[in-house]
């Protein structure tokens, strides 16, 4: 795994010919689509956990300094799904609980984390009163799908004088000279209708999009720090199939549409010496302080 970190913040690079591109686990839907999407991760809890990346380690040790984290600490999770990014801080000695919304996905979460001091309470972030007030709230590839009327919020109020907001998601980067499959496959997402609209960026390592405007626009956290994040990873036909498989915008398509789609990716990976596809992955991780 290759992580680069701590870089500036760049410009979104667009492709110079502007199609209709499907990148995977592309943007939120409209708003009043986030309700039914994110209940549609908690049919894929195994899948999710077999298959979704872990996050890099580099990420872990920068949050627990930025945040100035001790062994100890009281933490809150939103949206641990099946503990991703919940085992690394609790392997650091930091008691956590966490907040699932998905049934499924929290009973994954309970048995992966038995063991640790993790507590994973199901139900909606936006209605869960805390126990006691944290030192760090933090999400993963989840802070998007909460309420954007409350969430901000929320946070403050769980988190005691002086404790920070933390996030940060799991997006798809195109590294200069990075497979092609993925322009390669877009005539059939065009096909069956589930193109993302024209322009769509095509960002490179290092350059994702970052949220520092809304959380300052809140009024309620001070940004800190937001740093990049960039690795790779190898999928094998089936697997990547199985990622895809945990996106809201592929568990959402019609069955007709995904046995086209995975059908064509299977050929053409079939086609291939080693039969897989290289996908670049970024993060942004987003530290906030706590405005008193």
């Amino acid at each position: 795994m290759t992580v680069q970190h701590g870089r500036g913040l760049g410009t979104i690079m667009t492709p110079g010919k502007a199609r209709n591109h499907r990148w995977q686990n592309g943007p939120v839907h409209a708003e009043e689509d986030r309700e039914r999407l994110r209940q549609t991760f908690d049919q894929a809890a195994e899948r999710y956990d077999r298959v979704r990346p872990d996050y890099p380690e580099a990420l872990f040790d920068d949050l627990v300094a930025l945040a100035g984290l001790t062994p100890g600490d009281h933490l809150i999770e939103v949206g641990c799904a099946t503990g991703k990014a919940t085992r690394p801080l609790a392997r650091r000695g930091f008691r956590i609980t966490c907040v699932e919304l998905g049934p499924e996905l929290a009973a994954v979460a309970r048995r992966n984390l038995a063991g640790f001091g993790v507590v994973v309470v199901q139900a909606p972030f936006e209605q869960w009163q805390p126990p006691e007030p944290a030192v760090l709230v933090y999400a993963a590839t989840a802070w998007h799908w909460i309420d954007p009327a409350v969430r901000y919020q929320r946070a403050w109020q769980a988190l005691r004088p002086g404790g920070h907001l933390a996030f940060w998601t799991a997006g798809h980067v195109f590294p200069e000279g990075g497979d092609p499959f993925f322009a390669e496959i877009q005539d059939i997402y065009d096909e069956i209708g589930e193109a993302l609209p024209p322009g769509t960026p095509q960002p490179r390592p290092g350059e994702l999009a970052h949220e520092r405007a809304g959380i300052e626009a809140s009024g309620l956290f001070e940004v800190t720090a937001v740093r990049h994040y960039d690795w790779e990873r190898v999928y094998p036909a089936e697997e990547y199939i199985e990622l895809l498989e945990t996106f809201s915008g592929h568990l959402a398509m019609a069955e007709w549409k995904r046995r086209r789609l995975y059908g064509e990716i299977r050929r053409r990976l079939a086609l291939r010496r080693d039969h897989s596809v290289r996908r670049g992955w970024g993060a942004v991780l987003h530290v906030a302080r706590r405005l008193d």
